[in-house]
């Protein structure tokens, strides 16, 4: 059986090392991910790092991005049926699917996670906003600014963060939704929060009457894309969200002149969100799928 660990901050260091050296863009493959949500575990295989994931009583490997994957996969499986569990894998793009079939004709089973697909966004493009398709998001901006002249912005450092978590907790105060359970994501935010320096997360706080209206945070994903973890604005503020969207992909180019891409990650399948990100007209909507060994086992 793999020896399978939940990550501590002083593998940080190493397993990122492994993580950026992958040309795989999907959140998945991050250590900050597997650090803040849910209950993730890592290993290593032949030197090759792999991860255990257990979502709503499931268990997943995510797919392996190293380049020795069959050798992995059929340990996976050996894994899988020493704990007597199906054999899942996630975090699978169209390339790993067809990978998958030419290593083992007939052996997998497939379905889209259209859910946890990842919109990649050029960071030039929210930066400046540009064109016809975003005119609505300028006119956000505008409105906001026109009733907020005082606003600034500011990265979130010790001496902000406390009142970012308090702007956080409000929020879900606020937007409290019977439909949607915010538990495991209000508990990955205050995993982030409490471990934000030892993390290398970097933030930004909006503020508009003296007081902080909108935050995000995130954290270095791959040598040219930067993973957008966390965002919140209050909804009855007009412009907020679009404005500390621009502002933080102006900073992460500033800082970062060699990003390309912003994942803002996936939608959760909820329609508000969706539409939301959608409208932002993504260069890239990463496609994911989950496979399954068995073809009776259902996703």
């Amino acid at each position: 059986m793999i020896p399978f660990r939940r990550p501590e901050l002083s593998d940080r260091k190493a397993l990122s090392d492994l993580f950026l050296a992958s040309a795989y863009r999907g959140c998945e493959y991050s250590f900050v991910n597997i650090y803040i949500w849910g209950h993730q575990q890592f290993a290593l295989v032949e030197g090759e790092l792999v991860l255990f994931s257990h979502w709503d009583g499931r268990s997943m490997y995510v797919y392996p991005g190293s380049r020795s994957r069959k050798t992995i996969i059929e340990a996976l499986e050996a894994d899988a049926g020493e704990r007597g569990i199906p054999m899942r894998l996630y975090g699978l793009d169209r390339a790993a699917v067809e990978e998958i079939e030419g290593l083992f004709p007939g052996k997998y089973g497939f379905s889209a996670n259209r859910d946890g697909f990842d919109y990649l966004y050029e960071i030039e493009r929210l930066a400046e906003l540009r064109g016809k398709k975003l005119q609505q998001k300028r006119n956000h901006i505008n409105r906001f600014i026109e009733l907020y002249p005082d606003w600034y912005v500011r990265p979130i450092t010790g001496e902000n963060l406390n009142a970012c978590m308090e702007m956080a907790a409000d929020w879900y105060r606020v937007h409290e939704d019977p439909e949607h359970d915010y538990r495991l994501e209000k508990v990955a935010m205050c995993r982030a929060f409490h471990a934000f320096d030892a993390l290398g997360m970097e933030g930004l706080a909006l503020y508009a009457d003296g007081r902080i209206v909108a935050m995000t945070m995130g954290n270095r994903l791959r040598t040219d894309t930067y993973d957008v973890n966390f965002e919140k604005a209050y909804a009855d503020i007009p412009g907020a969200y679009p404005l500390i969207n621009r502002e933080f992909a102006r900073l992460i180019r500033e800082r970062y002149p060699e990003i390309r891409y912003l994942n803002r990650e996936e939608d959760m399948g909820l329609p508000g969100l969706r539409k939301s990100k959608l409208s932002y007209h993504p260069d890239v909507l990463l496609e994911k799928f989950r496979g399954f060994q068995n073809p009776e086992v259902t996703l």
